[in-house]
């Protein structure tokens, strides 16, 4: 990419897509394509294909997906399945018939098996079952690097697919009944301490074993895989490195400034007991992530702290 070409970040208002276009615009690219779900409703297969055929992108990064943690994905199965199926086939599929240079597609760690060996290899991928509670949300992101792949070796195109680890930071979902572990234990300390809660309950037993990206070294990793990066395997993104979601609530707390106790209620699903990504794929090709656990956190609840006011008008609303 040159700093003129023209690049379509779908999913641009996420974790991820913000990330992402935060990235770009420090680095110096300036033709960048945006639009919301109300402009632009990716499931619809003729609209995405009007879009592409009138801005023709040439480079795609499909940051756009229907995301949440185990309560969202165990209780939205189908939305998750068919939502997710349709995003991706729809841009995969018109960025093809209408010639994009390049398209990066963005995973999850969750494709790989319940019981994956550890840490996770790229060719682990479909050895064994899948974690039940986020299975559709699996399947379907499992789906998109398989276009990818497949579009490459049928038609040539270069479409390359990266799966980060579990990510965190500017811009994530604090809501509670949908949020991810990271930022509905930030909420739930912060919301404990204004309150004067003498405890915090957090789901599960607190000993799976988890790792974390900052969501900024996420987007520095896939700008410098749509630069550097052709192959048609998948790459992993993630640090190498893991936390108990037990140490994970206790570093929270100490950032928030939580004083109360922490009480795991094992009556709620671990999930997948240990995820650690194999990252020497994408170490190899000359990345590295450059934000420890402890800055990103802290960065992330400053960000928090700013806009608070703000998310929790729009839940109200």
């Amino acid at each position: 990419m040159d700093t003129q070409s023209k690049i379509y970040v779908a999913g641009s208002r996420g974790l991820a897509g913000s990330a992402i276009v935060r990235a770009l615009k420090a680095k110096g690219y300036e033709n960048l394509v945006q639009r919301t779900s109300q402009e632009l409703d990716l499931r619809n297969q003729a609209a995405v294909d009007d879009f592409f055929a009138t801005e023709k992108p040439e480079y795609i990064f499909v940051a756009a997906a229907r995301v949440g943690g185990i309560h969202a994905n165990n209780t939205y199965r189908a939305e998750f399945l068919y939502d997710n199926l349709m995003i991706e086939a729809n841009i995969i599929h018109s960025a093809y018939r209408h010639e994009a240079q390049k398209l990066l597609f963005l995973g999850s760690s969750c494709i790989y098996p319940k019981l994956c060996p550890q840490p996770m290899k790229e060719e682990h991928l479909l050895t064994g079952f899948l974690e039940q509670t986020n299975e559709p949300y699996a399947i379907a992101k499992i789906a998109g690097l398989k276009l990818c792949e497949n579009y490459c070796r049928q038609y040539g195109v270069n479409f390359i697919s990266a799966m980060p680890t579990n990510l965190y930071g500017i811009n994530d979902n604090f809501d509670l009944a949908n949020s991810h572990v990271l930022p509905a234990l930030m909420r739930k300390f912060h919301e404990a301490k204004i309150n004067g809660d003498p405890a915090v309950t957090v789901w599960g037993t607190g000993t799976p074993l988890r790792e974390f990206l900052y969501v900024d070294d996420l987007a520095d990793a896939l700008i410098f895989l749509m630069n550097h990066y052709n192959e048609i395997e998948f790459v992993n993104v993630g640090t190498g490195q893991e936390i108990s979601i037990k140490e994970l609530a206790l570093t929270i707390k100490a950032v928030v400034g939580y004083e109360g106790d922490l009480v795991f209620d094992a009556t709620k699903p671990d999930g997948t007991p240990r995820k650690l990504m194999d990252n020497s794929r994408i170490a190899a090709a000359g990345w590295q992530p450059k934000t420890d656990l402890k800055t990103g956190l802290e960065e992330t609840y400053d960000w928090f702290l700013q806009s608070y006011d703000s998310l929790r008008g729009r839940e109200a609303a």
